[in-house]
């Protein structure tokens, strides 16, 4: 395939980076500063936190915890803006989100919504925010959705069953807070799905063909660093842990420049119809992908064979025609990443008998 410009020239980064063992204890100090004397602070927080020594530290802010059993959906959020302005009548002087990839969206989404107007579905698709949200801090406790760099935060609208993202400049963090001492207590299964994202992100940006040098530069690190992680042989080891953190960081930047391809959209079919967590789904998903990425598909099963590492499988195999029909729509929705990955006949590539054989595979 041939190289494609993806017409990005300019790049939003995250504005500050702290790195380190301990750094998080820098958020007291970074939210007072940024609140006035008549102003609040909102501290999104997962659920998987809410019970913690973190929670205390936090009980003087405005804690909202965010239920990581399901993904963000645009209802959710325009609830919790309802609660907020009902409450409050004004927007906060900071918002800061404390958790995985979907805390982190949540956290992003409210952020953009306190100063643009409407409903979070109408800022699903490329730049519609046209306004700069409140200064958002994020403290990612796991490591590879890469949501603490990304211009994006994704969401499932229930109406119409689209799961797509807030794809704006200024969805970016303004400042992010990396420490590895947060992901220490991450399940060790959930511990590589949602560190596969980092990889899958980047080996579909680099076999695309909407691609970008500083994205390409991006990508390669990170596979680099996942490629340590993920064949060590203790991939929980302190300093794994520091590089996959890194691998996420890098990832969510790469991805910034550039598309993702085959396993995303199959992905968020997984997730629309079926409820399944982005980061395993993605997983479940390369189960189906020798075809299309026949080297990745070994290296990474090689990497979750050396990890020992158990994969769902038969999740699409027994399914009603309605739900295969759900799977196809949910799926083939996804033009940029699918044209990214397969050209301009990618519908005829994947049609409809064709997806539903993929998702048979899984």
């Amino acid at each position: 395939m041939a190289i494609l410009d993806t017409g990005i020239k300019t790049i939003q980064n995250v504005s500050k980076v702290a790195f380190g063992l301990g750094s998080f204890s820098d958020l007291y100090g970074l939210i007072e500063s940024r609140t006035s004397t008549e102003g609040y602070a909102v501290v999104f927080l997962d659920t998987y936190f809410s019970n913690s020594t973190v929670s205390d530290r936090l009980a003087e802010y405005e804690v909202v915890i965010v239920d990581t059993s399901v993904e963000p959906k645009t209802t959710t959020i325009d609830n919790i803006m309802f609660t907020l302005r009902s409450k409050y009548g004004k927007a906060p002087d900071i918002i800061v989100g404390i958790g995985g990839g979907s805390t982190l969206d949540t956290a992003k989404a409210c952020s953009n919504l306190f100063n643009n107007p409407g409903s979070a579905s109408d800022y699903q698709g490329w730049d519609k925010v046209q306004h700069k949200g409140v200064y958002k801090v994020g403290i990612p406790t796991i490591s590879g959705t890469g949501s603490e760099a990304t211009r994006t935060c994704v969401m499932t609208n229930p109406t119409n069953g689209l799961k797509l993202g807030m794809n704006s400049d200024y969805t970016v963090f303004d400042h992010i807070i990396l420490d590895p001492i947060l992901t220490e207590t991450v399940p060790r299964d959930q511990y590589l799905y949602t560190g596969m994202d980092a990889y899958i992100h980047c080996m579909e940006a680099l076999e695309g063909g909407y691609r970008n040098p500083v994205g390409d530069a991006y990508s390669r690190e990170t596979l680099k660093l996942c490629r340590e992680v993920f064949n060590s042989e203790n991939m929980l080891e302190t300093s794994m842990r520091e590089k996959l953190m890194v691998a996420s960081y890098l990832g969510g930047c790469s991805i910034a420049t550039s598309y993702v391809g085959v396993v995303h959209p199959f992905s968020a079919g997984l997730s629309v119809v079926l409820g399944t967590h982005h980061c395993e789904a993605n997983c479940i998903v390369m189960n189906a992908m020798e075809e299309f990425y026949p080297e990745y598909y070994q290296e990474f099963h090689s990497m979750v064979k050396k990890q020992n590492v158990r994969l769902r499988k038969g999740i699409a195999s027994n399914l009603t025609d309605e739900q295969y029909d759900e799977l196809y729509n949910a799926t083939i929705i996804h033009e940029k990443p699918l044209y990214n990955a397969l050209g301009e006949k990618f519908k005829e590539i994947l049609n409809k008998e064709k997806v539903i054989e993929i998702f048979k595979q899984m």
